[in-house]
């Protein structure tokens, strides 16, 4: 009859225990480094491709305008909590396309306090997001505004010529620009809903 052996029992060191905690703290650091990064990271490649409407940033005017004529939507919208009315002056032009564009948005603090707001954008269809080229936005910072203000905020655009080259947006003959106003401090936590939404309808 065999006498059976009983196992080893491998007992951790303090050294290696130590050695797993480090690894799991450099783990849980390097999650928390790529949530935080997710949401710029996306939004920069939205800026380069287009993705799901996301305009584009110009230094200049295009130096090429066609006969060809776009109409381009404003659409305006407010979140609750913001305490704001918000509105387009005007709600369509007709923009030959690669022609400089000046349109304006009025927004008014209805609330009795200082608040500071900012706008998320995007423009419909998503296909033209890549030729909706900005000069200038109210959009590219934020906008404080005294109890009763009303202030006029300019948007400065033109659509890419390069447009009449794609296959796929090429027949575009309307565009809508859409803003949303946020409190300054709830557009993150915006912004990371969107782009989770964003990543859910395409996937």
């Amino acid at each position: 009859m065999t006498a059976e052996h009983p196992q080893p029992v491998t007992r951790s060191t303090p050294k290696s225990d130590t050695k797993v905690a480090l690894m799991c703290v450099a783990s849980a650091f390097a999650m928390g480094g790529m949530a935080y990064a997710a949401v710029p990271l996306y939004q920069m490649f939205c800026q380069v491709t287009g993705l799901g409407g996301t305009t584009q940033k110009a230094e200049k005017p295009s130096e090429l305008v066609l006969d060809r004529l776009v109409t381009v939507r404003f659409d305006a919208n407010v979140s609750p909590k913001l305490g704001w009315s918000f509105e387009p002056v005007q709600r369509t032009v007709e923009a030959h396309i690669g022609e400089n564009m000046l349109v304006f948005y009025r927004a008014t603090n209805t609330s009795d306090r200082k608040i500071t707001g900012t706008a998320t954008f995007n423009v419909a269809p998503d296909a033209a997001g890549l030729y909706f080229s900005k000069i200038e936005c109210f959009c590219f910072k934020e906008q404080t505004l005294e109890p009763g203000q009303s202030i006029e905020m300019p948007v400065s655009f033109f659509i890419d010529p390069a447009l009449v080259k794609d296959p796929e947006s090429s027949r575009l003959k309307e565009i809508t620009l859409s803003y949303t106003f946020y409190p300054a401090e709830g557009a993150k936590a915006a912004g990371q809903a969107a782009a989770a939404t964003d990543k859910e309808n395409r996937s």
